[in-house]
């Protein structure tokens, strides 16, 4: 069974992003309310997108090593 990673949830995040899209394509909010909607799809896309980038970059640190695939671990760009 793949174990779990603690911290960001990438699918949560991903459904959050669909329910503000939803939210404000109905045209029911408020200007402040699609803002700060807005303001927090922004922030849920960005989280998505370096979860991603991360995951690509250890997809792409896969080695052949005497036949067998291993993964080694890189270094994050966080704080940057």
């Amino acid at each position: 069974m793949p174990e779990k990673k603690q911290g960001f949830a990438f699918e949560q995040s991903l459904s959050e992003l669909d329910a503000l899209v939803q939210k404000m394509e109905s045209g029911d909010m408020s200007l402040e309310d699609s803002l700060k909607a807005f303001e927090q799809g922004v922030k849920l896309t960005r989280e998505c997108q370096k979860a991603l980038t991360e995951a690509e970059q250890r997809v792409q640190q896969l080695l052949e090593n005497q036949g067998q695939l291993e993964t080694r671990p890189f270094e994050s760009t966080e704080g940057e």
